[in-house]
């Protein structure tokens, strides 16, 4: 059954299908190219063609608009004299050119299976006629750097991954994309290059990580080697409890398992239109990924035949689609920081105030860790993402008349493909949510004058006061935890970890496990400038803005100061007067950036709020 979705999933963009969009669907630029008239445009020249054998699109165009750049002028000799050491031949020469890039390295679970995908779609690309060029970028595994100061590069790898894809990209003269992400901050690096380079383009995600399991069967994932640590220092299981595990927790290759960061920000891009359905959620193990990989040839030469670019997919729309699939799964509370950086790219007006508007619209659905039951690969089995989509534009909540890569929308695609199984737990009904509006809320107030980002399930409740427990990093919080500061009916708050401050923005992924194995859980909050792992959860805001390092509100909390939690008012506040806040203001002087050279140092430099998703390309 499996193999009948992922191939009724990839079959979309064969030529059932027209090889133009319906002429209400298209979007097209008048002139794309680039908003920088330095940078390189495609050759649409024909006067000096050493390739007769030409394919064109449907305007026209030859495909290899970009590369012949390169490949077709006699004053290029030099570079193809360089392809030509790459093993291409004379007739390689006039076929477009498909850039591959991966985010492969050995040393991280989510990534390190991507080269082999990449050779996939290097085969899938040259069997259909096309020249398929790999290269990689970097990537960094959360998982490891988590509660150390590596964790103060991750953010920022999502902005180096999209820097040089699009430098790859533009200097090499590709003339289409296909990007292949593993962990977090992959996806949204490569779409957010997609949006720059505009070429036809699909992610592949490099897929799910299949669940670990304890010695009596329990399912185990990242998450639980983070919580086994807060159980030991609470004494609730031993240290060789411990190990086992975190021995156990991670039994191969793929991303995270549950609803956390790499698989919500890889379904909203599917619900955005970028990749093939069931990438999202087909296991990385799956002999069904390698062949998606493969089929990923035919797809992209359709793009290119049809000149669809990602600019041409992308709308106002699709966003609302992508935040609407993150409400119904209880995705990470990163997709808002993600999708605000991604809609900057793409030119599309996307506001912390859309986030609450889709969280009003769209009920809590997916019964999915962390916060559920379930992970990825339990949904992929009873119809996967596609299923969920299905649902949704049956019950009026996503817009079917999008477009997609497979040349069709997301309507017509969902149209051949099953439904979620009828028998399945994992999926509530509409009309029996698990909560009737989305877990993520938008607080404001004079804690958070520019908004933050709120993870409320209804498990924790919907409101929560509390007398503050102030720590100026992550660090001192864990400490704080380990000495038995923190009590019950506390809400802790930890700051200078802003996208500024930290510098990066560090994930408090370690914290909150910390405080759910210590079974403080449901008796305490906690907020931050800093951001919460997709696998983070508990009565938690994060994402304040404006962040401590810039003098925001929350650098000027004390210890026992009164604070309010109300999602249902989407406020919080803390008990202090106006007064009083501006005489701590007026006392108060900004630290020194913590990074005084290198790349945070200038990732401190140029990086925006958070409430504007942290981008560096203002």
């Amino acid at each position: 059954l499996q193999f009948l979705y992922l191939i009724g999933g990839l079959v979309l963009f064969f030529p059932s299908y027209p090889s133009t969009p319906p002429p209400m669907m298209r979007r097209t630029l008048a002139k794309r190219c680039f908003q920088n008239p330095g940078l390189p445009k495609p050759d649409l020249q024909t006067q000096e063609t050493i390739n007769t054998e030409i394919e064109r699109d449907v305007n026209g165009a030859p495909l290899n608009k970009y590369s012949r750049r390169i490949t077709q002028r006699r004053s290029c000799g030099a570079s193809q004299a360089m392809l030509y050491g790459t093993g291409m031949q004379f007739n390689d020469m006039g076929k477009p050119q498909v850039g591959i890039s991966g985010m492969w390295y050995d040393g991280n679970s989510c990534n390190m299976h991507l080269g082999m995908l990449a050779d996939a779609v290097k085969k899938g690309v040259q069997d259909v006629g096309l020249v398929g060029m790999r290269f990689n970028t970097i990537g960094v595994s959360d998982g490891i750097s988590n509660g150390t100061p590596g964790m103060c590069y991750s953010l920022q790898s999502r902005d180096i991954i999209a820097d040089s894809i699009e430098t790859v990209m533009e200097a090499q003269w590709y003339d289409a994309n296909v990007s292949i992400p593993g962990c977090d901050k992959n996806m949204p690096g490569c779409v957010m290059a997609m949006a720059r380079h505009n070429r036809p383009s699909i992610m592949v995600y490099g897929g799910t990580i299949r669940a670990g399991k304890s010695p009596t069967g329990q399912k185990l994932d990242i998450i639980s080697a983070f919580q086994a640590y807060g159980e030991y220092v609470s004494g609730k299981i031993d240290d060789n409890e411990r190990a086992e595990v975190v021995k156990r927790a991670c039994p191969g290759a793929g991303a995270c398992g549950g609803m956390y960061t790499a698989n919500t920000m890889a379904s909203a891009i599917e619900a955005l239109g970028l990749s093939l359905p069931y990438s999202s959620c087909t296991p990385a193990t799956d002999p069904k990924k390698t062949m998606e990989c493969e089929a990923v040839g035919g797809a992209i030469k359709n793009l290119l035949k049809m000149d669809l670019k990602p600019r041409d997919i992308v709308t106002k729309k699709s966003f609302e689609n992508a935040l609407t699939m993150v409400m119904a799964l209880g995705g990470s509370t990163n997709a808002v920081l993600h999708l605000l950086a991604i809609a900057n790219g793409f030119g599309v007006d996307l506001t912390l105030d859309d986030v609450q508007a889709a969280s009003d619209r769209t009920p809590y659905l997916a019964d999915l860790k962390p916060s559920g039951v379930f992970v990825m690969e339990d949904l992929h089995q009873i119809g996967g993402v596609p299923g969920v989509m299905k649902m949704l534009l049956a019950e009026g909540l996503i817009h079917g008349d999008e477009l997609t890569v497979t040349g069709a929308t997301h309507a017509q695609n969902l149209a051949k493909l099953p439904a979620l199984d009828a028998d399945q737990c994992i999926i509530h009904p509409v009309a029996k949510p698990l909560k009737p509006e989305g877990h993520i809320q938008i607080l404001y107030g004079n804690l958070a004058p520019e908004g933050s980002v709120a993870k409320i399930t209804g498990k924790e409740g919907l409101a929560f006061s509390g007398p503050a427990v102030v720590y100026d990093c992550e660090e001192a919080m864990l400490e704080g935890l380990q000495k038995g500061e923190i009590k019950a009916g506390q809400v802790i708050i930890i700051r200078y970890e802003g996208p500024k401050g930290g510098p990066g923005m560090p994930e408090m992924l370690t914290p909150t496990s910390a405080v759910m194995g210590a079974g403080l859980g449901d008796s305490v909050a906690m907020l931050t400038d800093g951001r919460f792992s997709g696998g983070s959860h508990g009565f938690i805001v994060g994402h304040v803005t404006p962040e401590a390092q810039v003098g925001g509100p929350i650098a000027l909390v004390e210890n026992g100061d009164m604070v309010h939690i109300d999602a249902s008012k989407r406020s919080m506040m803390v008990d202090v007067s106006d007064e009083v806040m501006a005489a701590r203001k007026a006392k108060w002087v900004a630290p020194p950036l913590e990074a005084a050279r290198g790349t945070l140092r200038k990732y401190a430099k140029l990086v925006s709020s958070a409430s504007t998703g942290c981008v560096t390309d203002l």
